[in-house]
């Protein structure tokens, strides 16, 4: 199996079948030209769909592009239109653009934007030893839209002054910098909590690049909805060019799709009835934000998950259900959006493979441990929880599935029998991991 580079661009639209409004490419990127290339689809300025296409020599990149868009978004017959929501309709934030009968998406029109301004908001970056990646990342969020935003970077157990110097060197009083000396994610997330001065805080990584409109995206809709916990967001790939990167996004990537979807803990969603334990549809952690006081009412992050402790991951997923089990609700929405840097090698893919399954049983030990009350309903959904997992990890064979990168678990190549091996072995690794790494922190709280 060959897996050729793609250029990553972006293509904004003025409507399915209206003019091309510009064809950039992705954050630092090369600029499209002849090859595959990935695209990310805007209708003036709104994320609506990824697609895959191939820029012939001689070709010009935008017509290749603005046509396939329009066969994509434009309704199938007997079909449903791109984007349609999936979320609530008895919900009254439901549409929070203001178009409850979806006649302008329906015509491909952008939505009314409400005067709703978004809440003050703190945007917390855990960091180690990445200086180069992390002056990227700040570069795009002090580019931010947002009228009332701080940046807060909380550089995790520095064997450097390389991140301090930087933050104070280059950006002196535009971003906050807070040390924290205990090693992991978690820990680090919960020291920026401390020291949020907000509303609203959000969480990205360092080896992202913020689009101008995320953290208002992100925000917004905390304004509208007092209930709302946590918003999540669109993350896409900023390079496939290596077979690692290409191999990740293909087995799902950290998209979510562009269908806004509301998840109430008081209205579990019909089709997902493995709720809440399937956090990972809900979103990422190198996206997210909390109404600051439903992330402190759900008692934070657990301090043993998350990447740079044993149980290698599952943080975010902890916190999802952790608020959603408070009575909040979460929301996902596409128009947040983030480029993510993913990593490049083979052994960097095997790394990431182990953590997800390692981080996915880690996080449903967590939240057993420190909310029991949560087992009998995670009893009762084993037994198609078991299945989903053999599902998620499966080997897939070439030509087997297909897919829109940019929709969950959308996969356009087949996922090594390795990876499948390595995903299921963390798995069974996981509730050790966490175990632990609990004993490390003195048993957390």
């Amino acid at each position: 199996m060959r897996l050729r580079p793609r250029t990553v661009v972006d293509l904004d639209l003025g409507s399915p079948e209206g003019p091309v409004l510009s064809l950039r490419p992705a954050p630092g990127g090369p600029p499209p030209g002849p090859g595959d290339v990935y695209a990310l689809v805007r209708l003036r300025g709104r994320p609506a769909a990824t697609l895959l296409g191939h820029v012939r020599e001689g070709d010009d990149p935008a017509e290749v592009l603005s046509a396939l868009a329009r066969d994509q978004l434009l309704p199938a017959r007997g079909g449903e239109s791109y984007g349609r929501s999936h979320g609530d309709p008895h919900d009254p934030h439901g549409d929070p653009h203001g178009d409850p009968h979806g006649l302008r998406h329906r015509h491909g029109l952008p939505p009314v934007e409400p005067r709703i301004l978004p809440p003050r908001a703190c945007v917390v970056v855990a960091t180690r030893e990445r200086a180069d990646q992390l002056a990227r990342a700040l570069d795009s969020l002090l580019d931010q839209d947002h009228p009332d935003h701080e940046i807060l970077v909380v550089d995790n157990a520095p064997r450097t002054r390389e991140t301090e110097e930087l933050v104070t060197r280059k950006y002196g009083d535009r971003v906050r910098y807070v040390r924290e000396d205990t090693p992991g994610l978690a820990v680090a997330h919960n020291t920026g909590l401390a020291h949020a001065r907000a509303e609203v805080v959000a969480f990205t990584d360092d080896d992202v690049v913020a689009d101008p409109h995320w953290l208002t995206a992100l925000t917004t809709p905390f304004a509208a909805d007092p209930r709302l916990g946590c918003v999540t967001g669109l993350i896409l790939p900023a390079r496939l060019r290596t077979p690692a990167q290409i191999l990740l996004e293909s087995h799902g990537g950290f998209a979510k799709g562009f269908a806004p979807r509301l998840y109430d803990p008081l209205r579990p969603p019909a089709d997902e009835p493995l709720f809440p334990f399937t956090a990972g549809s809900f979103g990422s952690g190198a996206n997210m934000a909390f109404r600051t006081r439903a992330l402190q009412a759900a008692g934070g992050f657990d301090p043993a998950t998350g990447t740079g402790t044993a149980a290698r991951g599952g943080d975010d997923l902890y916190a999802f259900v952790a608020v959603l089990s408070a009575g909040f609700r979460l929301r996902y929405t596409a128009d947040a959006l983030v480029w993510h840097h993913h990593r490049e090698t083979p052994q960097d893919l095997r790394n990431q493979a182990f953590g997800y399954g390692a981080g996915l049983t880690a996080y449903l030990t967590a939240t057993l441990v420190r909310r029991p009350a949560l087992l009998p309903a995670f009893l009762a959904r084993l037994p198609r929880g078991l299945a989903h997992a053999r599902s998620i990890t499966a080997r897939r064979e070439e030509g087997a599935v297909t897919g829109v990168p940019g929709a969950h678990g959308a996969l356009t190549h087949p996922w090594p029998r390795g990876l499948s091996r390595l995903e299921r072995r963390g798995m069974l690794y996981g509730p050790l991991g966490y175990a632990k790494a609990r004993l490390r922190n003195g048993g957390s709280r």
